[in-house]
């Protein structure tokens, strides 16, 4: 019989060293990213900048650290952005998503389309970029990311349509160039019938993405509302496991994941289940590292020695400043027109459209197929993705305070209290005081004279709870909860809305 060699116990011991050393470096760039938000409070970069730096320079300086395969890039940031837009999606929900629709939708499909083609122009005309290489590079640098913007605002949120605007605009347009650069990369150049075909493929994308979003998004939620689970931490498991299958079965049926799972995230996002405040902050927190992770994974595939070329860096400075001061501005303002916004919002959104991940993500794309020149278009996206997060996301807090944006100040509020029912209460409502509202300024015994037969259980305050009587004035920003029969949900909300 043939004698088994033994593994060498050397060789066991370096290959435990190694992965506990991947661990220990892996943990240590999270936690430094997360200890950064309180840097970015001071100073004004984001930190999503600041991950992808860091590891980048770790890759130059560190022989050891290599690169990942392309694949491995794809399949990383496939699951951080299902995660980011499955959260982003339930952060926004039907009832802001339909008091914004036309821009979101206007802003989101078309706003990328004319700030691919207005980049295109620029990049063959300016900087004599190829047609077919100009506008790969077009339509990945098109995409743009809230999160960055709402980073470096730390604690203060924008009040109005805008932040709402900024952030549907992401989820949609995100689903929008990845679908347009498959498509692009697989006609393999522009042509009459290469455009045709792009087009139908990018409609089925859409239209199969939005299908499987809206129907899976309903079923997932009966499925939350109807199935007991035996212990609370399968809930949020639950919503995970559906939102990542609802990604493949729309990719299988060759529609865009990504908006499937945006949309299903809408679908959700205001209604009523068990232990819904736990998954929100499940989700909250996985996206909230998923975002981590695709900057930190994306830094460890640039390379610094390219991005010092002058035909990488100066394309990519030229692009980002265009982007931000002339072609953004002209492609949103274009699909603004008719919809009703204050003049300082409407600006913010023009200057607001950061780059982020997905850019990045869709240079990689250009790599993996082997485009001819890929890695100095590559870092072409990648200079303009830093332009953009360091000198436009630096600049977003003082732009919100120039054009004096309404925002106010969200403090942590790290105690809870609440009760916890075996059945579905009737009857409970939750809203807070818009500024401007029937509401604001009102007293309790107003509230219900003015509705009927309610009954105001809690006032939330900033400062704390706030004795529930009479005489107690509700103010601008109070979460307020009440009892009240189900058929005046819709007469409170008026009241309790901004006018």
């Amino acid at each position: 019989m043939a004698r088994v060699r033994p593994y060498p116990v050397a060789a066991i011991v370096n290959d435990s060293l190694r992965y506990a050393l991947i661990i220990l470096f892996s943990s240590a760039v999270g936690l430094v990213a997360v200890l950064a938000n309180r840097l970015t409070e001071r100073v004004k970069i984001p930190v999503p900048l600041l991950v992808l730096v860091g590891t980048a320079l770790v890759v130059h300086a560190v022989p050891a650290v290599q690169s990942p395969s392309e694949r491995i890039v794809e399949r990383v940031i496939t699951i951080a952005l299902v995660l980011v837009l499955f959260d982003g999606g339930m952060h926004i929900g039907p009832s802001r998503f339909r008091a914004a629709v036309v821009p979101i939708l206007s802003v989101g499909v078309v706003g990328t389309a004319l700030t691919a083609a207005g980049a295109a122009l620029m990049l063959h005309y300016g900087c004599g970029v190829g047609w077919f290489p100009a506008v790969l590079v077009a339509t990945a640098v098109a995409p743009t990311d809230p999160a960055v913007v709402f980073s470096v605002l730390g604690k203060r949120e924008i009040r109005g349509r805008s932040s709402t605007i900024l952030e549907g605009e992401s989820g949609a347009n995100d689903p929008v160039g990845i679908a347009l650069m498959s498509s692009l990369i697989a006609a393999g150049g522009l042509s009459a019938a290469g455009f045709a075909g792009v087009g139908a493929q990018f409609a089925l994308q859409m239209a199969v993405g939005l299908a499987v979003g809206v129907v899976g998004g309903r079923a997932l939620l009966v499925f939350m509302r109807r199935v007991a689970l035996p212990s609370e931490g399968l809930y949020s498991l639950r919503t995970l496991a559906s939102s990542l299958m609802l990604y493949g079965i729309a990719t299988l049926a060759h529609g865009s994941g990504f908006l499937a799972v945006f949309v299903a995230g809408i679908v959700i996002g205001d209604a009523r289940a068990p232990y819904k405040p736990e998954i929100k902050r499940f989700h909250a927190a996985l996206a909230g590292l998923a975002e981590i992770v695709a900057f930190a994974i994306l830094g460890l595939t640039v390379d610094l020695n390219v991005l010092t070329h002058p035909d990488v860096w100066i394309p990519g400075v030229v692009l980002g400043a265009a982007l931000t001061a002339l072609i953004r501005p002209a492609a949103v303002s274009a699909c603004l027109v008719g919809v009703r916004l204050r003049r300082n919002e409407r600006l913010f959104i023009l200057f607001a459209g950061l780059k982020g991940a997905v850019p990045i993500l869709l240079g990689e794309f250009l790599r993996a197929a082997h485009i001819p020149d890929a890695e100095r278009l590559y870092g072409v996206v990648v200079v303009v993705v830093i332009f953009s997060v360091l000198v436009q996301g630096s600049a977003v807090p003082g732009v919100a305070r120039l054009l004096r944006l309404p925002m106010r100040t969200v403090e942590t509020q790290p105690w809870a209290i609440g009760v916890r029912l075996a059945d579905e209460p009737e009857g409970v409502h939750r809203f807070n005081v818009a500024s401007g509202s029937a509401a604001e300024g009102c007293t309790v015994e107003g509230v219900s004279d003015r509705v009927g037969d309610i009954w105001v259980s809690i006032v939330v305050r900033t400062t704390g709870l706030v004795p529930v009587r009479g005489d107690t004035e509700l103010q601008a920003g109070d979460e307020v909860v009440i009892l009240a029969d189900p058929e005046l949900h819709d007469t409170l909300a008026e009241l309790f809305g901004s006018r």
